[in-house]
């Protein structure tokens, strides 16, 4: 009975002393508990600050959370704060609630964001905390980066003289560019013609061949340098522009014609969704197709090799009338009414029936496939992102990768893509940009401007 009374008596009391264990055990992890010292990332996204360089800031407490992110601005004595954040989390004996182990933070730094900035080194500076108990408080970490401060856009000189332009049509302009520039070029509206070291030319000499637009008629074509702090020169430098009024058509659609392309197109064209008669779906060939062929002509123009693969003028096709010419702008009516409207966006030449094509100059096949609105078609490249397209071929004689001669036969004439009839299409475009053909098949035009 008395051995009974005596281990009765003990459980209760080995019972309190764990819990009082358990207790003690809780309350020194609310105390004493700190995670590890936050981890700092300060990523810029150059490795200079000049007009605006993105920073993105990423820091990591991943064991008990996050308290409190400062991201400075530090040259010389100023200290700038640029983004400061508190976080909040839950008392330090709840082993549940809200915390913030990751949080990235980008702020942008340069002569844009930063008043009074100046040339020489700036340093990004990062302070963290984490989540202290009543007792602990451990100290911020920090983490900098130092960059050089580039203010000055890279130096830029027009050796070129008496550059003019017409409406559609092409220039080539002639430079001397400063050692920091990594991207030069020609800006026209949203278009980017990119320069190119000059064969033959002095130190930071480069050329760029540009145009302005068919759809443009008042231009604003500048010569950029960039630096890789984004610092930008630009300079003016059309002397002449010529604009053009080009020529309206009216063009009545029928059901045989469509009749005709339709089927053919959205057989070669998987992609495209049938919307359910046969105007719905001509309309979706003329406008959205003709957009994306536009798209995958611009892609297909940085794969242009940056050298000069040509030095005579451009072939036309041998006795071909003229059946349509650049940047005709064509209303399109059915039964009376006006459904769509296109620019036509190279000349369409008709000599006979599968007339042999010759390529209009030297280079290399870069594409030769059914292509949309332009049926069977072969792209090939010039070099400096000069290209040539012949469409509605009947046959395709090349091969993607074979380097032609001007004069080789490439393919004949035919009607396949959007074509009523058999003739070429032919089109010259530049970086992606279809330009007037009829410049480039002159060759006091070309001695003049290239």
């Amino acid at each position: 009975m008395k051995g009974m009374i005596e281990k009765r008596s003990f459980l209760p009391r080995g019972i309190l002393l764990l819990a009082g264990l358990f207790v003690l055990a809780v309350l020194g992890l609310g105390i004493l508990r700190v995670g590890p010292p936050p981890e700092i990332r300060i990523r810029p996204a150059f490795q200079m600050i000049g007009k605006r360089t993105p920073v993105t800031v990423e820091v990591t407490e991943p064991k008990r959370g996050l308290s409190y992110v400062k991201v400075d601005f530090v040259q010389g004595d100023r200290v700038e704060s640029l983004a400061e954040k508190s976080y909040s989390y839950p008392p330090a004996l709840a082993f549940w609630g809200s915390r913030t182990a990751h949080d990235t933070i980008v702020v942008q730094i340069g002569r844009e964001t930063i008043v009074g900035l100046k040339a020489g080194q700036a340093t990004i500076r990062v302070t963290a905390e984490r989540i202290g108990t009543w007792l602990r408080h451990p100290n911020p970490t920090r983490h900098e980066v130092s960059l050089p401060v580039r203010l000055s856009p890279p130096s830029l000189q027009v050796i070129s003289t008496q550059i003019y332009v017409a409406q559609g049509g092409c220039e080539a302009v002639v430079y001397r560019v400063g050692e920091s520039s990594i991207r030069d070029g020609v800006r026209v509206g949203s278009w980017w013609f990119p320069g190119y070291p000059l064969p033959g030319g002095g130190k930071g000499e480069h050329f760029a061949f540009f145009a302005i637009p068919y759809d443009v008629n008042t231009p604003d074509a500048r010569l950029v340098a960039a630096d890789a702090a984004e610092n930008e020169a630009e300079l003016k430098i059309v002397d002449q522009f010529f604009p053009r009024k080009f020529k309206e058509d009216a063009v009545d659609l029928s059901d045989a014609f469509m009749s005709k392309v339709v089927p053919e197109i959205m057989a070669q064209t998987p992609e495209l969704q049938d919307r359910g008669n046969l105007l719905d779906n001509y309309l979706e060939i003329n406008t959205n197709l003709r957009q994306r062929n536009a798209e995958a002509l611009k892609e297909l123009a940085k794969k242009s090799r940056q050298e000069f693969l040509w030095s005579r003028p451009f072939l036309s096709l041998r006795n071909g009338k003229v059946m349509a010419g650049f940047a005709d702008y064509r209303t399109y009516a059915y039964k009376g009414t006006v459904v769509d409207h296109a620019t036509h966006l190279g000349y369409d030449l008709a000599v006979t029936r599968h007339a042999p094509v010759p390529a209009a100059n030297d280079g290399v096949v870069v594409q030769a496939t059914y292509l949309g609105i332009y049926g069977n078609s072969v792209v090939i490249d010039h070099g400096y992102g000069v290209m040539s397209l012949y469409g509605h071929l009947s046959l395709i004689g090349v091969t993607p990768g074979q380097k032609v001669a001007r004069g080789d036969i490439i393919g004949q004439t035919g009607e396949t893509g959007l074509a009523g009839g058999d003739h070429l299409h032919f089109a010259v475009i530049l970086d992606g940009l279809p330009v007037n053909p009829v410049e480039w098949w002159d060759g006091h035009w070309i001695s003049d401007r290239i």
